[in-house]
């Protein structure tokens, strides 16, 4: 017989969309079953009832022509030929009446009984899971939308661990609900077979055996025949149980295997770390919808990464649809006032906002990283997990505090006596007394005097957009914010590290040295004191983008960029010691006079300010990669040309060389010639 379809016990726990599909097909497959299996049911009762009528209907034929002696007729009552010929006949259709009498004895037993006991035992068992099944599985619903409300500013450990244990008993309860009821769905596509055969072959005996005084031929036909039905109905009952006997034992090893499944808890990180080379990923996230202007409310959905881009199904659904583009996309945590483990992806252009709610902290750190690793492209190349790992690897190497991106180069840099060792280019403001505040009072770092500037343009861009405007050509209209559309597509196509940051610009102002970190904390204390001093609290919001060439601060209503900074003039980055929410970065750039100018910049963000320094960081230290990378590919290049220059001039050497002998042979050619003739 041909192969049996089966539900797949393994994936129950993941409850996905395709598994409830799958589920959906099987019960429609049951309820066809049970369908026309009352059909049958009746038509076989009908069989039996008949047989019952016949039976009865024969003896009481038997009866009557026994009891004809006893008959009083007024004509021919003493006529004993036809008493005996009537005896006769009551006497085999007496044997025959018997005959039918154990056929419906057999049709009870081996027809009725096993259809009976397959539509009263089988199929009501199986309506009786799935209702138990629903049951569980809006159980589970319910504790898990209880479990994700769990505020985070009223932290009640008693509340909690009630709620971990909700979902705990639920979830378990719904996977192992679910196993039996997969285990008695795969039972029932084997039982099936047997409930349809076992009746008629019982029906066929029974037949056979009443007839079989007269139909010796036909017997032995139908015995061979019967034979063969019989053996492959013990074989797929054998097959079944010990197909029954394995789904036990896969019950049995997934239920001691899933029970620390169950707890919506992270697990151990030691046994299940998080892995940040996936370029593909699905499961169940919440998904904030707005429903006003002020308001919004958070929908379970089953998500899912296609290519490049993130789909979302619900139960029920045939298939998924598209959330949002993730080429080139930024994704981050963020904080939620009523929620935890969020994260927020951005589309490229800015124009449409996800925000998502994972489970744990390790599922939302999961999401974060292969959507990232899907807005590098990396799921294009042939050996992604292989990329992403590498790409990883290189953020590590560039955040660990030792060595720092500064320690590396200390050592390619010439060391003068005066100066003790320069800060790490990643450092957290305040967290250790400077060397360089015992020789640099603050006077030498800041200049009481030096104006402060609010706005978001700076002195820099300023020169930078007047050089730009003397050599543009005329005609041509200059981007009043300091844009440059061009480099700037060029900028984020090429490089493989984005990150967008949701900062407040505070201020900045001219400091007299870069060689110290400190400069930046006392840039901030004169800032903050400044806007105090003069009750300026309006802040302009920004985004902060942060690629391997540059950092750019983008508007984030019309997408223009207001300021662009080479990643190559930025020397320090550090963030507040007691609120790390303000950063600040130390720029030097080049003058209008060939001398060079220093600029501190300070902004408040809504993350972790040494996030963004980490960050800026780790694109340090990718350009450094690629600018090496670079000047090893232009000396192979430089190389391969001082190597083709030189066979050029020995090829054009040896070709003088055979051009001197080609002549030398000639004139000797020649003289011959002369001397033969005379």
């Amino acid at each position: 017989m041909p192969g049996i379809e089966k539900l797949p016990l393994e994936e129950t726990l993941e409850d996905s969309p395709q598994t409830r599909s799958l589920l959906g097909v099987f019960e429609e497959d049951t309820a066809a079953i049970s369908n026309y299996c009352t059909q049958l049911y009746q038509a076989m009762q009908r069989i039996y009832d008949a047989q019952n009528e016949l039976s009865a209907a024969t003896h009481l034929t038997s009866r009557l022509l026994k009891e004809y002696d006893k008959q009083r007729f007024p004509l021919g009552g003493d006529d004993e030929v036809m008493s005996s010929t009537l005896q006769q006949f009551a006497k085999v259709i007496d044997e025959l009446s018997s005959c039918h009498a154990v056929l419906s004895t057999q049709l009870a037993d081996a027809m009725m009984f096993p259809i009976s006991q397959f539509k009263e035992r089988d199929l009501k068992e199986i309506l009786t899971l799935k209702e138990v099944f629903q049951i569980a599985s809006n159980d589970h619903d319910t504790a898990i939308n209880r479990y994700s409300r769990l505020s985070k500013r009223r932290d009640n450990d008693k509340v909690r661990a009630e709620v971990v244990e909700d979902v705990y008993t639920s979830r378990k309860k719904q996977h192992q609900t679910m196993l039996h009821y997969f285990c008695a769905l795969n039972t029932l596509q084997y039982k099936k077979k047997t409930a349809l055969l076992e009746p008629l072959l019982g029906y066929m005996q029974a037949q056979i055996s009443f007839f079989k005084l007269g139909s010796e031929n036909l017997t032995q036909q139908w015995e061979d025949f019967l034979g063969t039905i019989g053996t492959s109905v013990q074989n797929v009952r054998r097959e079944m149980e010990e197909e029954v006997g394995q789904m036990q034992e896969n019950i049995q090893q997934m239920e001691r295997s899933c029970d620390p499944l169950y707890a919506p808890c992270d697990p151990d990180p030691a046994h299940s770390p998080v892995c940040r080379n996936l370029t593909r990923k699905q499961g169940y996230l919440y998904i904030r919808n707005k429903t006003g202007l002020v308001s919004s409310s958070w929908e379970r959905q089953y998500f899912f990464t296609q290519g490049g881009n993130l789909m979302q199904q619900g139960r029920g659904e045939v298939a998924g649809g598209l959330v949002t583009d993730l080429d080139n996309c930024s994704v981050m945590a963020v904080d939620s006032d009523d929620r935890r483990f969020c994260f927020q992806v951005t589309s490229f252009d800015g124009k449409k906002v996800v925000t998502l709610q994972a489970e744990s902290r390790k599922d939302c750190e999961e999401w974060i990283s292969t959507i990232n690793n899907i807005s590098r492209r990396i799921y294009l190349s042939e050996n992604a997990e292989e990329l992403a790992a590498r790409v990883n690897q290189t953020a590590l190497e560039a955040v660990t505090p030792s060595p720092s991106f500064q320690q590396r180069h200390e050592s390619m840099r010439p060391s003068s006596k005066g100066r003790t060792g320069r800060t790490s280019s990643i450092s957290s403001v305040g967290s250790e007394p400077s060397p360089a505040l015992s020789v640099l009072s603050l006077d030498a770092l800041v200049a009481p005097d030096t104006p402060i500037q609010f706005d978001i343009i700076s002195p820099v861009t300023e020169e930078i957009s007047g050089q730009n405007k003397a050599a543009a050509q005329p005609g041509r209209r200059s981007n009043p914010f300091g844009e440059s559309g061009d480099n700037a597509a060029e900028d984020s196509e090429d490089s493989i590290l984005h990150q967008l940051f949701i900062v407040r610009f505070l201020g900045s102002m001219e400091v007299k040295t870069a060689e110290s970190a400190d400069v930046i904390s006392e840039t901030m204390r004169q800032i903050l004191a400044a806007r105090a001093i003069h009750n300026i609290f309006r802040m302009t919001e920004s985004h902060l983008l942060v690629t391997c060439d540059c950092l750019k601060l983008i508007d984030p209503q019309t997408q223009v960029t207001r300021l662009r900074f080479p990643l190559s003039s930025v020397v320090h980055c550090a963030s507040h010691q007691d609120n790390k929410r303000l950063f600040g970065f130390v720029l030097q750039a080049a003058g209008g006079r060939g001398d060079s100018r220093v600029v501190c910049y300070i902004f408040e963000s809504n993350n972790d300010g040494e996030k963004i320094c980490d960050s800026i960081g780790l694109a340090k230290q990718i350009a450094f990669h690629s600018e090496m990378e670079s000047k090893a590919v232009e000396k192979k290049k430089e190389q391969d040309k001082a190597k083709e220059k030189q066979q050029e001039e020995l090829n054009k050497q040896r070709q003088i060389e055979k051009v001197k002998l080609h002549q030398r042979t000639e004139n000797k050619q020649s003289e011959l010639n002369y001397f033969n003739i005379f």
